[in-house]
């Protein structure tokens, strides 16, 4: 039947699984480079890879890596309601977002009169029924489109599907910066749920986005679990494209790459540049989306580098020296006395020290 509905070559051959479908990252929740539990999740906050919480509300989550899925799945992202909004304001809103850089977009040819439909379908579960919003929104072109979806049933997996209709009017700008957002609506005040009904095409109407949106933070006792997330070309979903964890896990770290975590693991090879001045450089195993910015704790003796004759301990990295897309030298200014040429290995010396890379959208 799906076969005989498709109006394409193309939708058959996405149909029968060949080549990549799913264009979102993680979908499955399997990748957790920042950790598997995350407490007073609000704005901007990343939890598991790719996946963040965007909101200006009051409302904060505790995310966790669950391993309540369905059948066929390891894991889901567990949003349970830590601070509730249960007086919501026309400005209110609450949205679990996966940003999409341009370059993962033009499959669906948006701005085009060969534009293509988006089928989203994942798998939904919590202890809130009703009415809730999926969303898509161009940046670029500022325009939005929402599909509706229900809860049925409490504290009971359902796999749900919505189809988004070809944009043809706007086109992204095909690039590395974020052309295209997935929202799942958590929260929508009136400034963004109080028009008239959901705009199911495409305009840049706010208080048209998420009509009829049930609010899930009203109350600490709920919770919103969600996986098997799948976005592709075409209007028939097609069964969740599981890819290994390697090839998800080197997708990821494009945008997000934990180098080292705890105590004792190697950073790299160091070097004293000068008496007082360590270098080290590090390579990042996949490209990354842009140049990025290193990520560590201030922790006391948090690293140390090892060299010939001695073992300087030191808190804190100076610079990021020259980062690139590929690689990065780290420069450290205090706790160094060593001599100039001299080599060694740098790596962390506490539990809580690590070194992350960041090029998020």
């Amino acid at each position: 039947e799906a076969m005989l509905r498709a109006e394409t070559p193309q939708e058959q051959f996405n149909l029968i699984g060949a080549g990549r479908r799913n264009i979102l990252y993680n979908g499955a929740f399997e990748i957790a480079q920042r950790g598997t539990s995350f407490t007073n999740v609000d704005n901007s906050d990343y939890t598991l890879d790719r996946w963040k919480i965007i909101e200006g509300s009051t409302a904060v989550f505790t995310a966790t890596q669950s391993t309540d899925a369905p059948n066929g799945f390891a894991h889901s992202l567990k949003l349970d309601v830590t601070t509730a909004d249960s007086s919501v304001a026309a400005s209110d809103f609450c949205i679990l977002n996966q940003p999409l850089e341009g370059y993962d977009i033009i499959s669906f040819a948006a701005g085009t009169t060969d534009a293509k439909y988006h089928s989203l379908s994942f798998w939904v579960k919590s202890n809130v029924t009703g009415t809730f919003i999926a969303g898509l929104r161009y940046n670029d072109s500022g325009k939005n489109s929402g599909q509706a979806y229900t809860i049925d049933q409490a504290d009971t997996w359902e796999h749900k599907t919505v189809v988004f209709p070809p944009q043809t009017t706007n086109a992204p700008s095909y690039d590395n910066t974020e052309d295209l957002s997935l929202y799942f609506w958590l929260l929508a005040g009136s400034n963004y749920s109080g028009g008239s009904s959901l705009e199911t095409g495409w305009s840049t109407t706010d208080n048209t986005r998420a009509v009829g949106q049930t609010n899930l933070v009203a109350s600490t006792d709920n919770e919103f679990y969600i996986t098997g997330v799948q976005l592709e070309v075409g209007k028939v979903a097609t069964p969740f494209e599981h890819r290994s964890y390697g090839e998800e896990l080197a997708a990821c770290q494009r945008y997000y790459y934990a180098h080292v975590d705890g105590a004792d693991q190697t950073i790299g090879a160091g070097a004293n540049y000068s008496s007082s001045i360590l270098t080290v450089g590090v390579n990042f195993p996949v490209t990354m989306r842009a140049e990025p910015t290193a990520i560590y704790p201030d922790v006391t003796n948090g690293f140390t580098f090892y060299r010939n004759g001695g073992n300087d301990l030191f808190d804190t990295f100076a610079t990021v020296a020259s980062p690139s897309l590929n690689a990065a030298f780290m420069d450290v200014t205090s706790g160094i006395s060593g001599t100039a040429g001299h080599g060694g290995r740098v790596k962390t010396a506490a539990a809580g020290s690590y070194l992350h890379f960041k090029a998020e959208l």
